[in-house]
């Protein structure tokens, strides 16, 4: 230990207090905060099973080997962005920083007795050592939904009708939002058309372009240039990726539109920088200028499932974090008071009547409605105002009167209207 370790920890003990900030890059969740995770996973939940999808989940442990092994992770992920450690068992340990890998080696575990195509959605808790700002936190929630088993490209087109109608069952409306769409398998041709065959080189085009709109046009030029070592294709790259070419229309595109999806948009600078992509890729943007940034992103992956088996099944997937959904709420104002409040709040007029309200309220639950019972100090009028702020519909007033009559008057805070019973009648009208 060193003297200004020492001195620290002396410091520490005579003060006997440390900060109240969480660790860099994670989050505390206060009541009001767990409300709207809660909302966000409900959502999420809700429309991944009408879909079809069921729910799985998994340790946020993994060996480190799956995330080193060809195709499972881009090098700059594996070395520099996880959270990597030994055990006591002296073997190498990560926190999960994405959740395809997990599916991929479960799909391979159950892979003889599996009926498929399968579909299964989680959400996972993931850790990504990287610098923190709008959008992105080291660790964060993420819904998953994957389908294996299907090459057709109605499977494609199914993954992305989910996450649209996803975004719409917060209250989005299709406009807000824009789906860019490319495919890893269409940039090789025509790579391969502009006289790049190489695997390796077309590798290293997918990752300079998933940098496009982060480096100037000359840096990018500068780059692919290095990289192909041809002027006429450097040209006609930077051209296709720029969105200089209009190229055919992709068939996943046309598939969409058929079920009404418009919004899409052919961008062939989306790159997905994951090695295991190999055809469809995605992103849906938020297209609010307070807010530009991708929403959620995912593709087609063939042979990830091989990293565990010996027969590959193919899959794709999406991903879709809690952070940047809650900021695409806000920024679209789609919080609704059905996110953090009770339906009925009993305010006590003095302490003795508070066990009487938490009896009351004991006596409503199995209605179904959602009861709380202040029993602060603070005066009526500021009980009924602090139960609006927190978008309370309805506020029961119990007193001595309506102990002794055993009958309530229900205000609906919202409408500025009352009603008037006994509490079966009461009942009878709130539910």
């Amino acid at each position: 230990m060193t003297k200004k370790e020492a001195g620290s920890q002396r410091g520490a003990r005579v003060t006997g207090k440390f900060s109240t900030q969480p660790y860099k890059g994670v989050r505390d969740f206060y009541p009001e905060d767990m409300a709207v995770q809660s909302y966000i996973f409900d959502v999420w939940s809700l429309t991944a099973e009408s879909f079809g999808y069921e729910r799985y989940d998994a340790s946020v442990l993994e060996p480190a080997e799956i995330y080193k092994a060809k195709g499972a992770e881009n090098e700059e992920l594996v070395n520099e962005q996880t959270y990597t450690f030994e055990d006591r068992g002296d073997r190498l340990v990560t926190l999960r920083p994405e959740m395809t890998p997990t599916v991929a080696r479960m799909i391979a575990g159950r892979q003889k007795s599996l009926s498929f195509p399968v579909r299964w959605y989680s959400i996972p808790n993931l850790f990504r050592y990287e610098r923190s700002q709008k959008g992105r936190l080291r660790e964060h929630w993420q819904l998953n939904c994957d389908l294996f088993g299907s090459d057709d490209i109605s499977a494609d087109v199914e993954l992305i009708a989910l996450a649209y109608q996803t975004l719409l069952n917060f209250g989005a409306e299709p406009e807000m939002f824009e789906i860019r769409l490319n495919s890893r398998e269409e940039m090789s041709k025509y790579y391969e058309d502009f006289g790049i065959a190489d695997e390796a080189i077309q590798n290293e085009i997918t990752k300079l372009n998933d940098r496009f709109h982060k480096i100037s046009a000359d840096e990018y030029k500068e780059a692919l240039s290095k990289l192909v070592k041809d002027k006429e294709a450097t040209s006609k790259i930077y051209d296709l990726v720029a969105g200089n070419i209009k190229t055919d229309k992709n068939p996943v595109a046309k598939g969409l539109e058929e079920l009404g999806i418009t919004n899409v948009k052919i961008d062939r600078s989306i790159a997905r920088g994951f090695d295991y992509y190999t055809g469809t890729i995605f992103e849906i943007f938020d297209v609010s200028s307070e807010n530009n940034r991708a929403l959620l992103g995912g593709g087609r992956y063939s042979n990830l499932t091989g990293l565990f088996a010996d027969e590959a099944v193919s899959g794709i997937g999406f991903g879709m974090g809690d952070v940047t959904m809650r900021d695409f709420l806000e920024t679209h104002n789609l919080l609704t008071s059905e996110i953090t409040s009770p339906d009925l709040v009993i305010i006590p007029t003095s302490e003795e009547f508070n066990i009487k309200a938490q009896k009351l309220a004991q006596e409503i639950r199995p209605s179904g409605l959602s009861v709380s019972v202040d029993i602060s100090t603070k005066k009526i009028g500021k009980k009924i105002s602090a139960a609006g702020e927190q978008f309370v519909t309805y506020a029961l007033i119990l007193g001595e009167d309506e102990v002794n009559s055993e009958k309530y008057i229900v205000k609906n805070l919202g409408e500025k209207t009352e009603m008037t019973g006994t509490l079966p009648e009461l009942l009878e009208k709130l539910t």
